[in-house]
C-alpha cells in the first residue's frame, strides 16, 4: 500500500466536519437510490399489486420520513458547525505579524480541536459554536464547558503546554463577551483578532517556535497509522 504523505499541521479549517457532511449527505443518497431500484425491480418483476412491491415501496416511504425527520437536520447542523468553523479559522489566517501560528482540525487521540493558536500571548485552544443564539454565558451548558477544558487538558498531557480554552460562537450574539466561567472564556466570533491582539506578550519568537514543534510532534505521534507524515509549521503573515 503506498504511503499517503500529508502534514496535520496544514489541515484546513472544518475538514473533518466537512468531510462528515459530505459523507451523511452520500450515504442518505446512497440509501434512498438502493431502495428506489430495489422497489422498481420488484414491481417490473412481481407486478405492482404483489405483497413484496407493495413492502418495499411502504419501506421506500418509511425511510424517505426518517430521513426527513432526523437525518436532514443532522445534515443541516454539521453543515452549520463546518461553516461556523471555515469562518472562525478565516479570521485566525487574518493575524499579521508577530510570529503567530496556528493549526484548524486538529486530533490528539480523543476528538478534533477546532484551532489551537500560539502567538506572544500564549497558547490557545478554540471550540467553534454555531448556533444562532442568543447565548447567555451564565446558562451555557456545562457539557460544553467540559468540552473547551477537555481540549485543553488533551493538549496539557501531549505537549506540556498550558493553553487557554475559549469558545467563539460564530453567529450568536453573547450577553457577556469575554467573560470566564470554569476557567472557559466565551465570545463571538467578531471579537476574537481583536481579544487576541490585545493581550499581553507572553512568549518570544523562539518560545513561539518550540511550542508549535512540541504541538507538530504530538499530532504526529497521533496520525493516522500507515500514513508518513511531514510537518512543517507556517508562519502566518
Amino acid at each position: 500500500m503506498q504511503a499517503v504523505h500529508s502534514d496535520p499541521t496544514r489541515r484546513t479549517a472544518g475538514q473533518y466536519a466537512r468531510a462528515t457532511v459530505q459523507r451523511l449527505r452520500m450515504r442518505t443518497l446512497v440509501t434512498l437510490g438502493a431502495l428506489a431500484v430495489a422497489t422498481a425491480m420488484l414491481g417490473k418483476t412481481f407486478g405492482l399489486h404483489d405483497a413484496r412491491f407493495l413492502a418495499s415501496e411502504l419501506a421506500l416511504l418509511i425511510s424517505m420520513f426518517v430521513i426527513s425527520r432526523y437525518v436532514l437536520p443532522l445534515v443541516e447542523r454539521r453543515d452549520r458547525g463546518a461553516q461556523g468553523e471555515e469562518q472562525v479559522g478565516e479570521l485566525l489566517n487574518q493575524l499579521t505579524g508577530g510570529g503567530w501560528r496556528v493549526i484548524h482540525d486538529a486530533s490528539l487521540g480523543r476528538g478534533n480541536i477546532d484551532h489551537i493558536l500560539i502567538g506572544p500571548p500564549g497558547v490557545f485552544t478554540i471550540e467553534t459554536k454555531s448556533h444562532p443564539g442568543p447565548v447567555r454565558v451564565g446558562r451555557v451548558h456545562g457539557a460544553t464547558l467540559s468540552q473547551a477544558q477537555a481540549q485543553s487538558r488533551a493538549l496539557l498531557r501531549s505537549t506540556g503546554l498550558h493553553a487557554e480554552p475559549l469558545i467563539v460562537y460564530s453567529r450568536a450574539w453573547v450577553d457577556r463577551p469575554l467573560a470566564r466561567r470554569k476557567g472557559v472564556r466565551i465570545l463571538p466570533a467578531r471579537m476574537l483578532v481583536g481579544y487576541l491582539e490585545r493581550r499581553r506578550e507572553l512568549l518570544g519568537g523562539g518560545e513561539i517556535e518550540q511550542a508549535g514543534e512540541l504541538v507538530a510532534q504530538a499530532l504526529l505521534e497521533h496520525a493516522p497509522r500507515g500514513r508518513t507524515v511531514h510537518h512543517r509549521w507556517q508562519l502566518i503573515r
